[in-house]
């Protein structure tokens, strides 16, 4: 059963990312704050949950929650100051797309940078402990796939409405036959071989 409440405070948000991995698109952050008395027998980490399973929970997340909030950093942001300073951009940028101030922040994993004054810890696995966290990485994660699948009809030859963006086998055999696309992220190695990329 996850927990409501890291801190004591009751405007505390979740935040978390998804798409860090992956070769192509950007990364997706949310930050959702839930009422203090919020529960729901469903509501877990993202990767524990099928596809119909998130998307009725960002439903569910939406209507429920306090405030909620996505953001996203694209692939050219990513190869200019790094995967992990992105990610930690993007959930900045979720924060500041709340309609409330929150009075506390939890991120999952062990790395945050301070956003303003306001406190915050960073909880390893924190999306299967804390269910703000659990919405967040179910918000970022469903609409992270949707904009893939969308980016996948003018691009079908990755494949992305299946694999995302993650490297899997058929992406890079892709890369390696067709080149890299411009939601591609250069800095990262896109193929097995590591040979240089020509654009399309």
């Amino acid at each position: 059963m996850l927990k409501v409440r890291y801190s004591d405070f009751t405007l505390e948000v979740g935040c978390d990312e998804a798409g860090r991995g992956c070769l192509a698109g950007p990364v997706v952050a949310a930050a959702v704050i839930l009422p203090t008395s919020y529960s729901h027998p469903l509501l877990n980490d993202s990767k524990q949950l099928t596809h119909r399973q998130r998307e009725l929970l960002r439903v569910e997340i939406e209507q429920s929650a306090v405030a909620h909030s996505v953001a996203m950093v694209s692939p050219q942001e990513i190869d200019r100051i790094n995967i992990l300073n992105a990610s930690i951009r993007a959930m900045h940028i979720a924060i500041d797309g709340l309609n409330v101030t929150p009075e506390y922040i939890v991120v999952d994993g062990n790395r945050f940078k301070p956003y303003k004054a306001i406190p915050h810890s960073c909880i390893v696995k924190g999306d299967s402990l804390y269910l703000s966290i659990a919405a967040a990485s179910i918000l970022a994660k469903t609409y992270r796939d949707a904009l893939m699948a969308k980016l996948s009809v003018e691009y079908p030859q990755y494949l992305w409405e299946k694999n995302k963006g993650y490297p899997t086998r058929e992406h890079r055999h892709a890369i390696e036959m067709y080149g890299a696309s411009p939601h591609h992220r250069r800095t990262f190695r896109l193929t097995n071989s590591q040979l240089q990329i020509p654009n399309l």
